[in-house]
């Protein structure tokens, strides 16, 4: 804006000047020079290169820029102009030329300054860049966020942290600028520096629960594990009512062997409203742990799962499924599967656990319904005609059993145990029909599978 400002002032600035005492002019008298043509030429010239470069033909433009330098160089605005449709030219060579000498003529146009810096990042001239920054950012300190992208670009990270230290100091942290600071410190290696960085702001502003998660974060990550429990806790001296402290403090209640206080703070993450799905997810799966070997609080676990309302694909359901299957409570599992199920129907793995949690419970019905409608969907998935056909086996429909094994085998792809369950229902269904050496033929194909595998 302050560009176009300036081209305005320099093109109708000349109608800007106090008029002469034109009584006092004889009119009929002949000009002693020619300076009123060259000044006429000039600016018609000049006009002529804002016009063109208003539409976009930067070539005439420069023909007519450089026809002026021919009348007048001595207009830093003529190399600026020149400047800039050398950059739209991809000259940058000679667009760097003419603007320094529009910056020779004028240091302290920041407008010069800017294209010329405009330049330079064309050309991957990083230190001349810097230098035209360092000089913009005396008038606009916003400046300073280029110049440490051209410091980090530069590899020049310790004075990148020095401008960014200022820039903090000056308008407070922000996660863009702590984004580049972690990258510093990831590339460098300098973990002292940054934990040192994290507590001058906890010590500085107390108050900002940020400053204390982030400095748990990297303590952890630099294995000191006491400091960023006894972070932790300061944080929630200073925050009683912190949610996302717990994030990080059931892991060391956990490591402490202090259950209760770590299903106090599984329970408030899992209930928090400002925590992510996706982390209540990991404690949730830590909780499901914790259970397995703490079984007292089973009743807790299961009360808290029910409660997870952003788990809109029943993950809670099938962590919980997962934790009675190991338990070997195969009724309780199928129905917190059927559960996640519900929030997510083709979702194949829980689909696939429904169905074959049916058969080890004795459901045959409905495994033989559900299989049915999933060759439907799934009409090349062995898993689901092994199924269908165990289900009718055990329902005493052996022809169903057989036609469907029979379909099912020309899906199965390198995967001899799948084979040799086909063929050990085979066997059962040709045995329901007395047909004994079919049902040999097949255990026999089940024992030279076997043997190979």
């Amino acid at each position: 804006m302050k560009k176009q400002l300036y081209i305005l002032f320099f093109v109708f600035g000349i109608f800007l000047f106090p008029r002469v005492n034109y009584a006092q002019v004889d009119f009929n008298k002949k000009p002693e020079d020619d300076l009123g043509d060259v000044s006429d030429a000039y600016q018609e010239l000049f006009f002529e290169a804002l016009k063109q470069k208003g539409i976009e033909n930067y070539d005439r433009a420069v023909e007519a820029l450089l026809k002026c330098e021919k009348l007048d160089d001595s207009d830093p605005a003529l190399y600026f102009e020149l400047g800039k449709n050398y950059n739209k030219l991809k000259d940058f060579g000679l667009a760097e030329a003419a603007l320094k000498k529009a910056v020779k003529k004028e240091p302290d146009n920041e407008w010069f300054l800017d294209e010329l810096y405009v330049t330079y990042s064309k050309l991957n001239e990083t230190d001349k860049a810097i230098q035209t920054v360092k000089q913009l950012v005396k008038y606009h300190p916003d400046y300073k966020e280029d110049l440490v992208t051209l410091y980090v670009k530069n590899r020049n990270f310790e004075e990148a942290l020095k401008v960014l230290d200022e820039i903090d100091a000056e308008k407070g942290v922000s996660a863009e600028r702590d984004r580049v600071r972690n990258r510093i410190y990831h590339i460098t290696g300098n973990k002292k520096e940054q934990i040192e960085n994290l507590e001058e702001r906890v010590a500085d502003n107390p108050g900002e629960e940020k400053n204390y998660l982030s400095l748990i974060y990297r303590y952890s990550e630099n294995n000191e594990k006491e400091k960023a429990f006894e972070t932790a806790k300061k944080l929630l001296e200073s925050h009683p009512n912190s949610q996302l402290v717990h994030l990080a403090l059931y892991k060391f209640y956990l490591d402490n062997k202090e259950a209760d206080k770590a299903v106090s703070s599984m329970e408030i993450v899992l209930n928090s409203s400002q925590i992510k799905p996706e982390a209540k997810m990991m404690v949730l799966s830590d909780f499901v742990k914790f259970v397995g070997e703490n079984p007292e609080y089973e009743s807790q676990l299961v009360e808290i799962t029910s409660k997870v309302t952003e788990d809109e694909k029943g993950k809670s359901s099938i962590e919980l499924a997962q934790y009675f299957l190991a338990k070997g409570e195969k009724q309780k599992a199928l129905d917190y599967y059927k559960q996640a199920l519900q929030k997510e129907p083709d979702n194949f793995g829980v689909l696939r656990n429904v169905m074959l949690l049916y058969l080890e419970v004795e459901n045959y019905t409905e495994a033989e319904k559900m299989s049915s409608e999933a060759l439907g969907n799934y009409p090349s998935q062995p898993i689901f005609y092994l199924v269908n056909a165990v289900a009718q086996n055990n329902l005493n429909q052996p022809q169903k059993a057989i036609r469907n094994l029979e379909a099912g085998l020309d899906y199965i792809i390198e995967d001899t145990n799948m084979e040799i369950d086909f063929y050990k229902q085979l066997s059962i269904a040709y045995t329901q029909l007395n047909n004994t050496s079919k049902a040999k033929s097949f255990i026999d194909k089940v024992k030279q599978l076997e043997l190979k595998n």
